[in-house]
């Protein structure tokens, strides 16, 4: 059978497996799983069971649009989720709690009242008993009781007047504002009954403004505390540090600062099944704002201490703790691979438990741990892990749509890299690439945002290395200095001098590539997002026209004065060494809307009017000067998008455009400039 050519309508296809939840026994796993449908330009989501042993899926859910989130009850008669479902004639403004059986039936949707939680349900855990769920929901601190909070919350949706008002120094967060004088609250439900207590009712604490999610708090074994991450300073802002607090959930609802430091972030606590030790991760962002996350334990007497201090790896929530209590389990990256990991308390030694690609996401019960993992290869997938037996995978969503194409190749090579450090780039080839068959082939480096990030053996839903390399590129990915994985010297080098080292590596690349005959010195690009973004801007000012023959730069950082209208700006100074408005030649030097006059090569920008973390008038700024000047350029903005194109008709108009562009820059083309027209 011929194959055919993976492009982006076949992403779209494929379907989209989520974390997994274990029941309590170890034999079966509920995952969420989407689906989209391009022409109508759609998704929904739906809950599957899955056997550890194998076997077909079980679908569970076909009612909802949004079924995500599944977590099995501690008793396993009961699977909880977060959905947005009509039920008994009223349908979900807000996202709302689920209850289904395993064996099947109607899923009921959880709260005091048909209506289910007014504020809505951001995210949840089970209580040990299997009775209660502690759930976060954003709230109006100053009432009191579900009924005002409705009430509050059905005035607000009536009013006329569409203006955002606030004094908070954190008023929006990627996509979107932070609900208008709500705080997040944790809030226990009584499944049976469908009564809801706000543990924060009264008191001046909140969750992490940021999205909070399950890794924000856990329960004790006892189902008497919740312990729990969160911002102790009065006002909120994205850079402070978190202290860790503890809520009694019944007699009165106490609350008290169980760790605080004023030199250390602390997050993700989870209490030991013996509740003798609470496990966190803890960063010195008082010595450095890079610092790596690293694994601590606090006891009972108050005593902590970081325990993972020799490894130089960044621990990643959730924490889990293994079933004799002297061992943790969590996914950390290593060299652009994310590996789950097990950490031994005793000899303070990490060890290998799953290997990526990329690990992303686990359960464990029973002795079982079930991986949610990805590669370069493939979408995410579920494997199986037993004491002694190598990983099997439990589910084959994807294999039929998958075995109709013809799919790339990845290999990962180092090169001496800025300051002569070793660095790593991974290269993904056409399907069918033979180094000795005298083809030449056109590279495209796409250049991974954060900075503090790193590509690595991993699927990206937008950015598809194998959708990328299918049109015939080399696609070359860089882990500059400042890439996480890497240890901690190698993330901190970029710091106050933004560009500088990253360029010399991304340079390196292209020098590296040139060198091989398969590549053709005539069709180079360089594509980039966010930082990437950033870094094709600052090529385009400081690289001899000529090299690459055309850019792309999607949600690309192009003024840091500017910049200051995004929702990190707290974070400006400690990255680029100063306040603009304390040293504005130390920003502007690391700034490409500097550089404009040496901009002379062709670019496609690309940007969304709601993006909050690089503004669109970041983009609209850097496609002005190229416009003012001559050069070649072309502009991509959605209205509807915001630092991602999650929708699938505008995610195609994306690859057509990305794909339009590229092929119009190369040699002989009519449409790619003069060498002589694009420095007019």
């Amino acid at each position: 059978m011929k194959r055919k050519v993976f492009d982006a309508q076949a992403l779209w296809q494929l379907e989209r497996v989520g974390a997994p939840s274990l029941s309590p026994d170890g034999a079966q796993v509920a995952v969420s799983v989407s689906r989209y449908d391009a022409d109508k330009n759609k998704g929904s989501s739906s809950l599957y069971l899955l056997s550890t042993f194998g076997g077909a899926p079980r679908q569970l859910t076909v009612a909802g649009e949004k079924d995500a989130a599944p977590q099995w009850s501690p008793r396993g008669d009961r699977i909880a989720f977060i959905g947005r479902r009509e039920q008994e004639g009223v349908k979900d403004d807000e996202a709302q709690l689920y209850l289904i059986a395993p064996d099947g039936g109607e899923a009921r949707r959880a709260g005091p009242d048909a209506q289910g939680i007014a504020t809505g349900v951001e995210s949840f855990k089970w209580f040990p008993d299997g009775r209660r769920i502690a759930f976060v929901s954003w709230v109006w601190p100053e009432l009191r009781g579900s009924k005002a909070q409705a009430k509050a919350l059905k005035e607000f949706k009536a009013r006329k007047a569409t203006g955002y008002v606030t004094s908070q120094a954190c008023y929006r967060f990627w996509d979107h504002h932070i609900p208008m004088g709500r705080v997040p609250h944790l809030h226990v439900l009584d499944v049976d009954s469908g009564k809801v207590t706000d543990l924060f009712e009264g008191s001046d604490i909140s969750l992490s403004w940021a999205e909070p999610d399950m890794n924000c708090f856990d329960i004790s074994p006892d189902g008497r505390r919740i312990v729990f991450s969160f911002d102790p300073a009065q006002e909120k802002r994205l850079d402070n540090r978190f202290a860790l607090g503890e809520v009694e959930v019944k007699g009165g609802k106490k609350i008290r600062t169980l760790l605080q430091d004023k030199d250390w972030h602390l997050e993700a606590p989870r209490y030991s099944h013996g509740g003798q030790h609470l496990a966190f991760i803890a960063s010195h962002h008082g010595f450095k704002h890079t610092m790596p996350a690293q694994l601590a334990v606090l006891d009972t007497q108050g005593q902590w201490a970081v325990v993972s201090d020799t490894w130089d790896h960044e621990v990643s929530a959730p924490l889990v703790w293994a079933e004799d209590d002297l061992h943790l389990l969590f996914t950390a990256e290593d060299r652009g691979r994310r590996h789950l990991w097990q950490f031994n308390l005793q000899t303070q030694e990490a060890a290998l438990r799953f290997e990526g690609g990329n690990a992303t996401a686990f359960s464990q019960a029973n002795g079982t741990v079930v991986v949610q993992h990805d590669s370069v290869q493939y979408p995410p997938r579920l494997s199986a892990l037993n004491a002694d037996a190598q990983p099997e995978r439990i589910e084959h969503f994807n294999n039929s749509e998958l075995a109709r194409y013809a799919l790339a190749t990845h290999e990962e090579v180092t090169l001496q890299g800025a300051q002569g450090d070793a660095v790593q780039m991974w290269l993904v080839h056409p399907p069918g690439f033979d180094a000795c068959d005298k083809k030449k082939y056109p590279v495209m480096h796409v250049i991974h945002g954060g900075p503090h990030t790193a590509f690595g053996d991993s699927w990206h839903w937008r950015w598809n290395h194998q959708v990328f390399a299918s049109q015939g590129y080399i696609v070359a990915c860089v882990n500059y200095h400042g890439s996480s994985s890497f240890g901690h010297a190698f993330k901190d080098a970029i710091t106050h001098r933004w560009g500088e080292l990253e360029l010399q590596d991304i340079e390196a690349g292209t020098d590296w590539l040139l060198q091989k005959d398969w590549v053709d010195s005539q069709r180079i690009y360089a594509t980039g997002g966010s930082y990437g973004g950033y870094m094709v801007a600052w090529m385009n000012g400081h690289v001899q026209p000529g090299r690459y023959q055309a850019y792309i730069c999607h949600a690309g950082c192009y003024d840091w004065q500017a910049m200051f209208a995004d929702d990190a700006y707290t974070w400006h100074a400690k990255e680029l060494g100063a306040w603009y408005w304390d040293d504005p030649a130390k920003i502007a030097a690391q700034s490409p809307h500097s550089f404009a006059q040496h901009m002379h090569t062709p670019t496609l920008v690309i940007h969304g009017a709601q993006d909050y973390r690089v503004p669109d008038a970041q983009g609209l700024a850097y496609y002005n000067t190229l416009k003012a000047r001559g050069v070649d350029a072309r502009l991509l903005w959605f209205p509807d998008e915001n630092h991602w194109v999650l929708k699938p008709q505008n995610s195609l108009l994306w690859y057509g455009e990305f794909f339009s562009w590229l092929r119009g820059h190369a040699p002989g083309k009519p449409d790619k400039p003069t060498a002589r027209s694009a420095k007019k």
